[in-house]
């Protein structure tokens, strides 16, 4: 079985990771051959194709498959990727985020690939852009569904929002959850001390944790907000934000005028091998962003076992489980969101016990082997056909 999996960039992220693995499971696949090809990874986010090279993946960069819409460069890019697809002779092509979705699921039906699979990470189309963008994105995604033979989504919750815009039916989709390698963060507080060290954390400050792309529907503005009011209670509270992105410095300007500066730490780009050892630091971890297909950071702290807060977004609450696994708040809610936290802070006990119960949850959903497992079953019922 020869394998091709397309997506627009390999930036440090979410849906590049679960594409990594997945390549990496495969490769291991007897008599499988796989290949990447990504467009162009540039930019504060960092990337991880020479991770991938030194795997012995074989990386294709596509120049014209670019994130932004351009229709001109969008054109090359269909003509390219058929051009590619017809020289690889993939049995199956397998894409991942929505530019590359869109063009690579059309250029492989059309070379007649006898499988076209997508997987939905997170849908383009969401209530902060504009009515004009939503459209478009819907009518793309409707047209792109008619050339696929299978959608894969991370969540739940993703199928409920593309069928309920009309994309699709039901039978075409199935929900994989995005695999993980668990053990380094079952295991991570091995570390806990010696990477509080290195940040600067004492013993007795209480961390609040988020790893996210320094970007506006990332949501740090209303962590943020919640913090300025949390420290002024709470003298021993610090921010731990893990990431970069363009609005690093707005955050760092907005923490020197409220006068909180030095009780926050960036730590800027992470390597993804060292995210479980910065939760490991971390006393609880908030995720505020305001749209998400399944945020990783959410199992990634509760295989951790710490607490977690999350606005009510797109698949967090088939992670976060209200009462059980940890506290869900209204997207844009500060006041909830300070109360959560409080409540983390004052009662920590229960909230380790939520954690805990999380962890027993994410160990059975999000083990990167049973992703692949998955898609090994799929591909095969397909291919075989």
């Amino acid at each position: 079985m020869k394998i091709l999996h397309i997506i627009t960039r390999m930036i440090l992220g979410g849906a590049q990771e679960n594409t990594m693995l997945s390549v990496f499971g495969q490769m291991k696949w007897d008599g499988c051959e796989v290949i990447l090809l990504t467009g162009p990874t540039e930019g504060p986010e960092g990337t991880i194709v020479p991770l991938l090279k030194q795997h012995d993946v074989t990386v294709i960069e596509e120049p014209s498959l670019v994130r932004e819409i351009n229709p001109i460069a969008d054109i090359f890019a269909y003509y390219a990727l058929k051009k590619h697809i017809k020289k690889i002779k993939p049995d199956v092509v397998h894409t991942h985020s929505s530019k590359a979705g869109i063009i690579g699921r059309v250029a492989a039906w059309h070379e007649d690939v006898s499988f076209v699979t997508h997987t939905i990470h997170g849908l383009p189309f969401h209530p902060y852009q504009s009515i004009f963008k939503n459209w478009l994105y819907i009518f793309v995604e409707k047209y792109a569904a008619r050339h696929c033979h299978r959608i894969i989504c991370v969540a739940d919750a993703m199928t409920e929002q593309a069928l309920a815009a009309g994309i699709g039916n039901p039978d075409l989709f199935l929900t994989i959850y995005s695999g993980m390698e668990i053990a380094p963060f079952l295991n991570s507080d091995s570390k806990r001390n010696e990477v509080r060290q290195r940040y600067g954390f004492s013993e007795t400050d209480f961390v609040i944790t988020k790893v996210a792309r320094l970007f506006e529907l990332k949501g740090h503005r209303y962590l943020f907000a919640a913090f300025a009011r949390i420290t002024k209670i709470y003298k021993n509270a610090k921010l731990f934000i893990v990431g970069d992105g363009i609005w690093r410095d707005k955050f760092e300007k907005y923490a020197r005028e409220n006068g909180f500066a030095d009780k926050v730490i960036f730590a800027g780009l992470v390597d993804r091998e060292k995210v479980n050892e910065v939760i490991a630091a971390s006393d609880m971890v908030a995720h505020c962003s305001l749209r998400e297909g399944l945020a990783r950071v959410l199992p990634q702290a509760l295989l951790s076992a710490k607490p977690v807060v999350s606005f009510d977004v797109d698949g967090a609450r088939e992670v976060i489980i209200p009462q059980k696994t940890g506290y869900l708040v209204k997207p844009k809610d500060v006041d909830g969101l300070c109360k959560a936290i409080i409540e983390i802070i004052e009662n920590p006990k229960r909230a380790k016990e939520l954690a805990l119960f999380g962890q027993q949850l994410c160990k059975e959903k999000f083990d990167w082997y049973k992703m692949v497992d998955m898609l090994y079953s799929l591909y095969c019922e397909k291919v075989t056909r």
